[in-house]
């Protein structure tokens, strides 16, 4: 069964318009965050009990592996760069829980499951570039690596308030893939702690996200 679930809270900077999906908030903030694109629905929602540190649950169905991971997520800034006009960011994100399987090789299988990746970004208040990577080890199911790269612009600067626009492509790569490279031009909005991402990869694949944080 394919749920659509929902994820992500924006994190505002100290430059207002620097507002993203970051894997970690404010101390004693909470973040969701729903994502879904050509290869999965997501939902994230985690807690940081501090400005380094988040913790959470996160669900995953991967439609073509027909595959669902139910975990508790870890994530860590290992360093910021904090610059006057820009903030460059390297964190590191692990879970650890139980996945599922509806495949034919491995109908009604399930098993422990790990992930472990890093995400870095660079942005400024026009102009926006980031990188994550991913391996997930499900023990008797699967194991996969991906990895994905983003650049953004925003063609007007906003100040606080305003509905924040940027345009970007991402550029996916899932090394087992038949076509293991993906496209995907995007739009994204912001405004206040929601932020919306919407856009269509060259294989015609939705890609649609949706992040709040408080």
């Amino acid at each position: 069964m394919q749920l659509l679930l929902y994820a992500l809270l924006g994190i505002g900077l100290i430059i207002p318009s620097l507002v993203q999906a970051r894997p970690v908030s404010y101390p004693g903030g909470w973040t969701g965050m729903f994502m879904n694109d050509g290869d999965k629905n997501s939902a994230h929602i985690h807690y940081s009990p501090t400005a380094k540190t988040s913790i959470g649950y996160r669900f995953e169905y991967w439609r073509d592996k027909e595959m669902t991971l139910n975990a508790a997520q870890m994530n860590n800034l290992l360093k910021r760069w904090n610059n006057p006009d820009s903030q460059a960011n390297l964190y590191i994100k692990s879970g650890v829980g139980i996945s599922h399987s509806d495949a034919d090789d491995f109908d009604g299988e399930a098993s422990l499951a790990g992930f472990t990746g890093i995400a870095a970004d660079w942005e400024n208040r026009q102009y926006f570039i980031s990188y994550e990577n991913r391996y997930t080890e499900a023990i008797k199911i699967d194991d996969f690596f991906q990895q994905s790269a983003r650049v953004g612009w925003a063609p007007y600067k906003g100040d606080y308030g305003d509905l924040h626009t940027w345009l970007m492509l991402q550029v996916k790569h899932t090394p087992e893939a038949d076509n293991n490279f993906t496209f995907t031009p995007l739009v994204r909005f912001f405004k206040n702690v929601h932020l919306f991402e919407a856009g269509m990869n060259n294989r015609g694949e939705i890609l649609f996200n949706y992040v709040f944080r408080y």
